[in-house]
């Protein structure tokens, strides 16, 4: 009897131990008090930026264990409905509970005053109670993540709250905010922040625009040290908030934050125990689910047909990959199968090199993946990405520079103009601007000039730092370039916002079109490690970059040749072949590893 008392004491202990909750992301460890700035502001608001910069200042001094959250209500008539418009429905129901006066305006923690009533401050004097904050103990941590499938755009949110002390309430309150970063827009008195002006726009940051909870919170128990609370919310996150005229919501601008109240006053939640931000994670719950979370042409200044970009993949699965088939085709046309292979864990990204051969450049260029740990892939996951078209300069046999012509009309505000010349290499090969300013609306030309070797491939690049170009109210100003010739190789109108930027080609060194088909057999095609060449009478190989630049030279009397490119780039090169009589043949290879 005894025996068996003791195996069922045994068997209710470890049912106990298997059942009880553990904390998955909160600390059980006591910590001084984070902070929540709630800020009342508004885009028409001339003082609000000013506000706004006190506000960061405060931040910078300790970011880990501070956030804000900027508040837009049309109800205290800051806010117009024009775009952006950055009302929202809780938006107008914190206002009215925290406002007895104009904005800005912020709330600390939703600290308590003597009768209650939640303290309400000017930016510039929130520093001090910020202060404060910092140095107290949390009754409770906060902390949690949210797992956002990026197809579905569904945030399966989990929260935890763990008490280290009681709190003074029986019943807390739980409130999640998703906030919004980089929204450029209108804004009175911008230039108070500069910080945060982009041109002539103004990037608003830590926007609300949606709370997952009630608005003043949902209700949490037990509240007593050693408590854990956990809290699971499914969110369907919205592709635009604000009506008329709210902006997109973009999955890598946003963010969310959780936080603790402690008890109700009227329908206000205050003050705030603590607060936290959720780490962001992008998966489903499939097993197998790779997809490309961005996808560009790695370098802009190339001039060659073979084009590389790179696909930052994440691992949005359940299982670890270890292989991803991608489909590359130009404008919807035959494809080529690339494949990955590796170790890339749950939630992990890995930057894979893809490699399409464009006709001229402008091409669009789609890539899918079509088969992930070696079983088909279903979903649709594709992307897509432009190549720029390049300007061809035809130089003659014996030119080995060529000198180019910029005729630059600048508009009054010829301060805000600059333009550079990039070489392959990004390096800056000409330059020039700002201009001087004129003292009434009108034009100025200038002539410019710069030179560059045959072979190379140039980016001129022309921007306005105010993003209004130079043909606008205050001067209709255009540019134009012309090669040695004298022929018109750019003309542009002037309207260009920040900026724009062509491409040139001084096609004077060996180039696809100068190729000619071989009877010497060079492989594989493309090469990864060792490219071979046979053939009879050879005496030397040489290979080119598609620059025209040498990038190997071998001498040989044998019929076949090995030649070693583990320490080229991928992309494109040419295998010059000289006989014993002195004839050339060229052959055009890709290297892709």
């Amino acid at each position: 009897m005894k025996k068996f008392t003791l195996m069922v004491v045994v068997m209710l202990a470890c049912l106990f131990r298997v059942n009880a909750q553990e904390p998955q992301f909160v600390s059980t460890e006591k910590q001084t008090r984070s902070v929540l700035i709630e800020e009342l502001t508004g885009r028409t608001c001339p003082n609000c930026p000013a506000g706004q910069r006190v506000v960061n200042n405060v931040i910078a001094k300790n970011p880990e264990k501070t956030f804000t959250v900027n508040i837009h209500a049309k109800n205290i008539g800051y806010s117009p409905s024009d775009y952006p418009n950055l009302d929202v429905p809780a938006a107008n129901v914190y206002s009215m509970a925290f406002i007895d006066g104009g904005i800005p305006a912020v709330v600390v923690n939703r600290m308590e005053k003597s009768d209650g009533n939640m303290v309400k401050i000017h930016p510039a004097s929130c520093a001090t109670y910020v202060d404060e904050q910092w140095k107290e103990e949390a009754e409770v941590n906060v902390a949690g993540q949210v797992i956002i499938n990026p197809v579905t755009r569904v945030a399966t949110i989990t929260v935890e709250a763990y008490y280290t002390s009681d709190s003074e309430s029986e019943t807390n309150y739980l409130t999640i905010m998703m906030l919004q970063d980089s929204i450029f827009g209108s804004q009175s008195g911008a230039s108070a922040n500069p910080d945060q002006v982009v041109g002539t726009q103004y990037c608003h940051m830590h926007v609300l625009r949606d709370v997952i909870t009630d608005t003043w919170g949902d209700a949490i128990a037990p509240t007593t040290a050693g408590s854990l609370v956990t809290k699971q919310y499914v969110y369907n996150i919205p592709e635009v908030i604000g009506t008329p005229n709210g902006p997109e919501v973009d999955l890598d601008n946003i963010h969310f934050i959780a936080f603790v109240t402690e008890k109700k006053k009227g329908s206000v939640t205050q003050p705030i125990l603590n607060v936290g931000g959720l780490n962001i994670i992008e998966g489903t719950d499939e097993p197998v689910y790779p997809f490309i979370k961005s996808f560009a042409q790695e370098n802009m200044i190339t001039c060659t047909n073979e084009k590389k970009f790179t696909a930052n993949v994440v691992n949005g699965g359940t299982e670890t990959l270890t292989s991803i088939k991608f489909e590359v085709s130009v404008n919807k046309g035959a494809t080529t199968t690339q494949e990955w292979t590796g170790s890339l864990p749950v939630y992990g990204k890995v930057d894979v090199d893809l490699f399409a051969e464009v006709p001229f450049g402008g091409e669009l260029v789609t890539v899918k993946i079509v088969e992930a740990n070696g079983t088909p892939f279903t979903f649709e996951t594709s992307v897509m990405g432009k190549c720029d078209e390049w300007i061809q300069v035809e130089l003659g046999d014996t030119q080995a520079t060529e000198e180019f012509k910029l005729e630059l009309a600048q508009d009054r505000f010829g301060n805000q103009t600059t333009w550079k010349v990039y070489n392959h290499k990004d390096d800056v090969i000409a330059e020039g601007g700002p201009y001087p300013m004129l003292t009434s609306n009108s034009i100025e030309v200038h002539e410019e000039y710069f030179t560059a070797p045959a072979g190379e491939c140039l980016m001129f690049v022309i921007e306005d730092n105010v993003g209004n170009g130079i043909n606008n109210n205050f001067g209709q100003g255009y540019y134009k370039i012309y090669d040695s010739k004298g022929n018109l190789l750019v003309e542009s109108d002037g309207k260009f916002g920040f900026g724009e930027y062509r491409i040139i080609f001084l096609h004077g060194a060996m180039s696809v079109e100068d190729v000619e088909e071989t009877s010497y057999n060079v492989y594989p095609n493309p090469v990864k490690d060792v490219l071979t060449i046979s053939g009879e009478d050879m005496k030397q190989v040489t290979v080119y970059n598609a620059l025209g630049q040498m990038v190997k030279s071998i001498n040989c009397n044998d019929n076949t040749v090995q030649i070693n490119v583990n320490d080229l780039q991928n992309g494109m090169y040419f295998v010059n072949v000289i006989n014993n009589n002195g004839v050339m043949t060229t052959s055009k290879v890709s290297v892709l590893k």
